[in-house]
Order: structure tokens, then sequence, then C-alpha cells
């Protein structure tokens, strides 16, 4: 995946540093064309140097001043022809084509720095719908919810864009907190069509549903009336209704690891593996939800495919997630924040610096519930 935050990140200190030199770079081009042209004396004719002016305006100023900086370059010869000897030349087929060359490039520049100027605008409104679209589907929860704390890295693999087909969502409910992970088959504009519908789907079912089945069977049955045919989704629900256990109810997805204090890693595999969700009609029953017991300090990760698939460029190996996030997570129960970033730092580590999916790392930790407090002594009565 092509980082989109990073080309973005460079292409920002990109655009703020051209910004800063503005039209003043192609003005200082012009003028040590024009010494230098002084200083070489009569028997030469460096002037055409000029020429590289509007090219370098088209890439830091707007197409109105890139005109001015070709009419600047221009009237610059124009004002050191005679001194260059330049009209007292018997074949004017040189000053002919030192002119058509000059104002060839010079309209080009001006075309060019029009297309900049239009793709910057058209970038900048993009992002802002990406934006505007990933905080409605995908609402970045607060670090605490319930009786949970959370952390989440969420990377679109499309240029330009912050959403995908990768899903989550974390929800304090009267059932206790809910949490859905999920990959929505494909990308572009129908996985995030799908992915609407999943978490639409789920944020109604999640508060109305006693239990997990019930709201993965919401989910699923919106997904078959509003989805598009062929679609199907992994999917992995959880509830925490309690500090000492999660629940856990599986569609296909990447199983979560539990990762204790003291940094030992545990893959909690299914009991009872399922299909995804838009496929559960091809079978009659469901998935059974079962239970995994929590202590204090262990974090749950959970992910998309896009992390456990991420291959190394030297030599082609998946990232291995569960070999490699116990040292990372260990102990940071209650810093997660800090320790999604390593986890993330480091699968960027193993890639090189791309990825060629979308990512979703979720990490959570249940808050153990305050012990009550010790009753006082009773008062000692003396006779």
């Amino acid at each position: 995946m092509k980082i989109a935050w990073l080309k973005k990140a460079l292409l920002r200190v990109e655009g703020e540093y051209l910004s800063r030199m503005g039209i003043s770079l192609p003005i200082i081009a012009i003028i040590v064309v024009a010494l230098a042209d002084l200083a070489a004396g009569r028997d030469h004719f460096l002037t055409p140097g000029i020429i590289v002016a509007p090219p370098l305006a088209a890439i830091t100023v707007s197409w109105q001043r890139t005109i001015f900086i070709g009419f600047l370059g221009l009237a610059t010869q124009a004002a050191l022809s005679p001194y260059d000897g330049v009209t007292d030349v018997n074949d004017h087929d040189i000053l002919f084509g030192q002119l058509f060359a000059y104002t060839a490039v010079t309209v080009f520049s001006v075309y060019i720095a029009w297309r900049r100027e239009t793709g910057a605008r058209a970038f900048t409104a993009i992002t802002s719908v990406a934006e505007a679209a990933q905080h409605a589907l995908m609402r970045p929860p607060a670090p605490r919810v319930g009786g949970v704390r959370l952390a989440v890295r969420y990377v679109s693999a499309a240029d330009a864009a912050q959403i995908g087909g990768d899903l989550y969502s974390v929800l304090e409910t009267p059932h206790g907190v809910r949490a859905l992970i999920g990959d929505v088959r494909g990308k572009g504009l129908g996985a995030v069509q799908t992915s609407a519908v999943v978490l639409g789907a789920f944020r109604e079912a999640a508060f109305d549903e006693g239990g997990l089945e019930r709201v993965a069977q919401r989910v699923d049955t919106s997904v078959g009336r509003n989805g598009t045919s062929g679609d199907f989704i992994t999917a992995l629900f959880a509830q925490f209704d309690k500090p000492d256990r999660v629940e856990l109810l599986h569609y296909g997805h990447v199983p979560p690891l539990r990762v204790s204090r003291d940094g030992e890693v545990e893959q909690l595999v299914p009991t009872d593996p399922w299909l995804p969700l838009g496929l559960a009609d091809m079978v009659d029953d469901g998935p059974t939800p079962w239970r995994v017991p929590l202590l204090p300090g262990d974090v749950l990760v959970f992910c998309t495919d896009g992390v456990i698939e991420a291959r190394s460029p030297a030599d082609n190996t998946f990232y291995p997630l569960e070999q490699r996030v116990g040292p990372l997570v260990k102990g940071s129960s209650h810093d997660l924040d800090s320790a999604v970033e390593r986890v993330y730092a480091d699968l960027l580590g193993h890639t090189g610096g791309s990825l060629s999916d979308d990512v979703v790392l979720l990490l959570v930790a249940p808050i153990p519930r305050p012990l009550p407090a010790h009753p006082q002594d009773p008062p000692v009565v003396t006779g």
C-alpha cells in the first residue's frame, strides 16, 4: 500500500517550501543569467538561458504570475540583445528561432501552472470529502468507552483517501461494550458502501439485541438486503460485559491475540469457525459465541488481514504479528496509544514503509473494577 498520509505529508512539505520561494526563484534565475551574460562579454550569447525561468514559475507560482515571468524574461532578453550584438546578425532566423522556442516554453509553462492549481484544488476537495466520510462512517472512538480502554490505527490503501473496505466500531450499550472489526471484499466505492451498511446495522443492533449472535444476524440480514450481489465481509464481534472476560463471535475474520501483562501471546482461535457475513445463508445455523477469560493487564489485539498479509520486500515474508506483538504491547494496558503506534511502526519497518491493503489495528484492554473499601472497624465500647 502506498501510504496516503505519508505522501500527503511529503507533498505538503514540498508545497510549503516552494510557496516560500514563490516568485523569487524564477526572478533569481533571470538575474543570474543576465549577470552571467554581462560578465561573459559581447562575444558570448547567454541570454537563451532565461528560458528556464517560466518552467520554474510553473512549479512555484500561479499561472497568472507565470505569464508575468514570461514577459519579464522576454523583456530582459530584448534589453540585452543590443549588448550581445544579436540584432546585428544578418541571419534573423536565429532571433526568430529563439523567440519561438521561448514563447512555446512560456505557453506550456502557463498551462502546467494552471493544471497544477486545478489539481491542487481537486485534491483538497477530495481530501475534505474523504475526511467527512471517514468521520461519518468510522467515528473515532474515545480513549475510553465504558469499561474498556482502546486505541486504533486505521490506514486506507487508496491514495488521497482515508476510508476503505476495512471497518471497526466500539460502542457502549446496555449490554456492555460491544465491538466490531471487519473487512469487506474488494476496494473502492463499492467496499465503502458495504462498510456503511455493516456499520449502520451494527450500531442499531448493538443497542437493541440481547446477544451477539442476534446482533450478527441483524447485520447479516442488512447486508443481504442492501449490499450488492456477491458481497461478503469477514467480521469479528466482541462484547465486554465483565472486566474478567470477553465474549467473541467469529465470522471468518483474523483471530484476535491476547497479550498478557508479561508479554505472553495467545491466539484466540474460534471454537466454531464460520463463513463471512453475506454468505451465512449458505448454511442453516450460525456460529456460537465463546468466552475468553481476561486477567488484569491483558490486552486484546484485533486486526484486519492487511496487517498479517503485509509482505517484506526483502524476502517476501508475511508480517509475523503473533511473534512480534508481545514485546511491543506488554505492560501497556494503561497506555494503548503508544502501544498501537509501536506495532504500526514495526509493521512499516517490516514492509519497507509501504503497505498494499487497508489496515486496522485495534487494541482493547478492560479496566479492572476497583476493590471495595474495607469496612471500618466497629468502635470499641468500654464499660
